[in-house]
């Protein structure tokens, strides 16, 4: 008895021991993160008013170079080039910074800070995105097909598009988060993820009858073509992506879209009329439902806004895809006069 008391001391004071080493490490990372967050707060306001300067000395060079010689007009030039470089450094700096967060996220999730202070962070979290993206991709087309074929419930149906609304409420939030870590998400390949996030409610919510089963297969055979081309999309941009940012070419942020970017032009553009093809279904479904909600049966007050939805998601991804189509052909024009 006796040794195993002592036996029992010892390991008390090496516990001891061990537990004073512990609050020395705490209080050194204390003392560090107290440390950093100053770093923090002082490398955001130096990058705030360096880019106020530079703003206003934008502006004073534009005025100069109305009254300005050919040489003074070439060294502006120069230098307005400088000060956009300089742009793109400050954005690279505030991605490990912490930033206010957006409308969105503030709604979503509260004054939190979102920012990840490692590449490594980063990288795991931008990972999981995509993975996200690929298994609800595989799910959503495999749960089209069985309410097409199989599930003819109108339980089922509430399912799918409930599942529907959360991958796309889950995609903007996710979205939002690396947007403030770093990622050039821009433009409309972010907006209509908010507007299919839309779609999906108004969907979730129109009542079963006559208007919601003449639409019913349209939709999900639509939603078995989207399925489709979004896994074609991830499966070749992820690759082309993974070269680029091999190469330095593109940031190691940066994401598969549901949509057609000026980096995927070469080896990607056998895409394109899958993508056109997509956009004008949609077209289609506003078509189909303009013609719905004029019918003489027709109460549902989603059929319309479904409609005015589906022209909207047309008009955004056409006009986009064309416009970066269009400006890629005329830089590989203006490359070949060059020559």
């Amino acid at each position: 008895m006796l040794l195993q008391l002592e036996r029992y001391q010892r390991e008390w004071r090496e516990l001891e021991e061990e537990f004073q080493q512990l609050q020395e490490t705490h209080k050194v990372y204390r003392q560090k993160l107290e440390e950093l967050n100053n770093l923090q707060t002082a490398c955001s306001s130096s990058i705030h008013k360096q880019k106020r300067k530079l703003k206003d000395l934008k502006y004073s060079f534009q005025r100069c170079k109305r009254m300005s010689s050919p040489e003074e007009s070439d060294l502006i030039q120069q230098i307005n080039t400088q000060i956009k470089d300089r742009q793109n450094v400050f954005f690279d700096m505030e991605a490990y910074l912490p930033k206010r967060n957006g409308l969105y996220l503030n709604l979503v999730l509260g004054n939190v800070n979102v920012t990840l202070l490692s590449n490594q962070a980063k990288f795991a979290y931008k990972d999981e995105y995509e993975k996200f993206k690929l298994y609800l991709t595989i799910i959503l087309l495999l749960g089209a097909v069985a309410c097409r074929f199989i599930l003819h419930y109108r339980v089922t149906d509430e399912v799918f598009n409930f599942l529907l609304v959360w991958y796309y409420c889950t995609l903007t939030i996710r979205e939002s988060i690396l947007i403030s870590n770093g990622s050039r998400i821009k433009g409309w390949w972010v907006s209509h993820h908010y507007v299919s996030t839309f779609l999906s409610g108004v969907m979730l919510t129109w009542p079963d009858g006559l208007m919601y089963q003449m639409f019913r297969n349209q939709f999900l055979a639509f939603s078995i073509f989207q399925s489709c081309v979004q896994f074609l999309q991830y499966y070749y941009q992820s690759g082309c992506l993974y070269r680029l940012c091999a190469l330095g070419k593109r940031n190691h942020l940066d994401l598969t879209v549901e949509g057609f970017q000026s980096w995927m032009w070469r080896g990607l553009t056998f895409l394109l009329p899958f993508l056109f093809f997509g956009h004008f279904w949609q077209l289609y479904n506003a078509i189909t439902l303009f013609e719905l909600s004029r019918h003489t049966e027709c109460k549902e007050w989603q059929v319309f806004v479904l409609a005015l939805t589906f022209l909207l998601l047309f008009l955004g991804n056409f006009l986009t895809t064309l416009k970066v189509v269009h400006t890629k052909l005329q830089k590989n024009k203006d490359e070949m006069k060059k020559l």
